[in-house]
């Protein structure tokens, strides 16, 4: 790899870490939104999950939008565009002054992570066609650097005595300095030689429609932890606040290091026998979260999810990329997208389980997603060449 394309390649893993700003400083500051913007009573459980769907319905836009423009312009247009949107959206978020408006920001930072997620994966594959796996996995890790570095800020505002608005604020340099960093480089061609696989052509085919139900799950089962995680630790297993902020760290690292190990591994073991022990050890892992008796253990079990669900959703990426390598970006979107409808479904859904039980049995519904995509990318491995 030379210069220009090694550069390229750094300059997306940092993009993911902007990308992972406008999902990931939510759950740090819930408790502390419920407050701000709910009066003496509060906001309830469905309207705190209310305010991470909005964020995630502003990604799936996002990506929906931007997939076939990409193929269409080219991915650096977009990438800048992603940078700038957070950006601002950051900016909105910490002088929101209700909460109508706070969604309205979220949102629109919401839509610029989705136009990051659509180009980033495409590029990086593009970047590296030979190892497109690893390098899926590798990408993906900077998202958890990234969700560290964000809750990492969050934490220290809210143990500094800070709050929302200076969070936002101090995470500001990063989606300035992206957007301009992009601005001499070149992209290169999202698709190969002989053209794109139409959309509409690859929704005719079952395998496809089976990549996008499990990434679908994927999604749900990383984010219905993450979204979730600083709030159960400080409502239901009774940590105080910081404790809920530095468990979401170690969740963002234990995440990390799981997408790391296996972009290491590359090639010698099997993307689908990888997902499917990933997806067992999840199932387990979410019902200990969700009912060991004892909170220290029960926490362990949280952070653990993050190692045990992080090749999920990368990997289906890679392994549905290597089956249709001509999908271009338009294929990418419409993974990107089922992925993070995964997120938007599964946050709403803990919250709304919440409110008519507890979080304890909200959190253990999300033991539902990768228990169901387990049989799915074992019969996806046993057809991958077929």
């Amino acid at each position: 790899m030379n210069v220009a394309p090694r550069l390229l390649t750094n300059l997306c893993y940092l993009a993911m870490m902007s990308l992972a700003i406008g999902l990931n400083l939510l759950p740090v500051f819930l408790t502390t939104l419920s407050a701000l913007y709910g009066g003496a009573a509060g906001l309830t459980q469905e309207q705190l999950g209310r305010l991470g769907a909005i964020s995630f319905a502003g990604l799936v836009v996002g990506i929906l939008i931007t997939g076939p423009l990409a193929d269409r312009w080219g991915a650096k247009p977009f990438v800048q565009l992603g940078n700038a949107l957070i950006a601002v959206g950051l900016v909105a978020a910490a002088f929101a002054p209700n909460y109508a408006s706070l969604g309205a920001a979220l949102f629109l930072f919401g839509f610029g992570a989705g136009v990051l997620d659509m180009v980033l994966s495409p590029v990086v594959a593009a970047l590296n066609p030979d190892r497109r796996a690893a390098a899926m996995n590798w990408l993906h890790s900077f998202y958890c650097l990234g969700a560290g570095v964000t809750i990492i800020a969050g934490t220290l505002a809210l143990r500094l005595g800070f709050g929302w608005r200076e969070a936002c604020l101090v995470l500001l340099p990063l989606p300035l300095g992206l957007m301009f960093a992009y601005a001499p480089l070149r992209f290169p061609a999202l698709s190969v030689a002989g053209g794109r696989v139409k959309l509409r052509t690859l929704l005719r085919r079952g395998w496809f429609l089976l990549a996008m139900v499990g990434i679908f799950l994927g999604g749900a089962t990383e984010l219905g932890m993450a979204q979730w995680l600083p709030a159960y630790a400080e409502t239901s297993l009774g940590f105080p606040v910081w404790v809920g902020g530095a468990t979401l760290l170690a969740f963002s690292l234990a995440m990390m290091a799981g997408r790391m190990v296996v972009g290491a591994a590359g090639p010698r073991w099997n993307p689908y026998r990888v997902m499917a022990w990933g997806c067992a050890s999840s199932v387990l892992l979410f019902l200990a979260a969700s009912f060991l008796p004892v909170p220290g253990f029960a926490l362990a079990a949280c952070i653990a999810v993050g190692f045990t669900g992080s090749c999920l959703w990368p990997t289906m990426l890679a392994v549905t990329a290597d089956r249709y390598p001509d999908g271009g970006a338009t294929m990418y979107g419409a993974l990107g997208a089922f992925g993070n409808m995964g997120g938007i479904c599964m946050p709403w859904v803990v919250g709304w389980v919440a409110d008519r039980t507890d979080l304890h049995w909200g959190l253990a519904v999300s033991a539902l997603a990768p228990l169901l995509m387990l049989p799915l990318v074992l019969g996806l491995g046993r057809t991958a060449k077929a």
